[in-house]
């Protein structure tokens, strides 16, 4: 069952990535430059700007930020860009063609703990055709990776 699937670019406000990544419960986003496929916003990397320092070093401490600290943590996103967040350490971008089968998908996307790959059409295309997921945004079971259409 195809899905649209949402991307991104490094040029992305970074507060509407996050409410993509809540809005649809994705895993993470892929990062497109002129239409090609760089990176990936894992989910988690959010999450990680998102907390702040100290409170990743002792999460004891999240007990003590109350709901309104929540919101002012969030407007930290704003003015932000998605290249903001994509550290150095990102991980890398799975990339499979389109006929590749799913274990072709499914080691690559382990071999790189990366919940999604871009899809190209043919190896030698820079352009992607979409996006190879580990589990569909429907269910949370462990599944075999599905292709679905990208949208901007």
């Amino acid at each position: 069952m195809a899905e649209d699937y949402p991307v991104i670019t490094m040029e992305s406000d970074a507060l509407e990535a996050a409410r993509i990544l809540a809005e649809h419960r994705l895993p993470g986003l892929v990062v497109t430059d002129q239409g090609r496929p760089r990176s990936t916003l894992p989910a988690s990397q959010v999450v990680r700007f998102l907390v702040p320092g100290y409170v990743q070093d002792d999460p004891t401490l999240a007990r003590v930020l109350d709901e309104s600290m929540a919101d002012q943590v969030a407007k930290s996103l704003g003015g932000k860009s998605v290249g903001d967040l994509i550290t150095k350490e990102a991980p890398e971008l799975a990339v499979v063609n389109a006929d590749d089968t799913i274990i072709e998908v499914a080691a690559i996307m382990a071999r790189l703990r990366c919940p999604l790959a871009a899809v190209m059409r043919r190896p030698a295309d820079r352009r992607h055709h979409g996006i190879a997921a580990a589990a569909g945004r429907s269910g949370s079971r462990i599944t075999a990776p599905t292709v679905t259409r990208t949208r901007a």
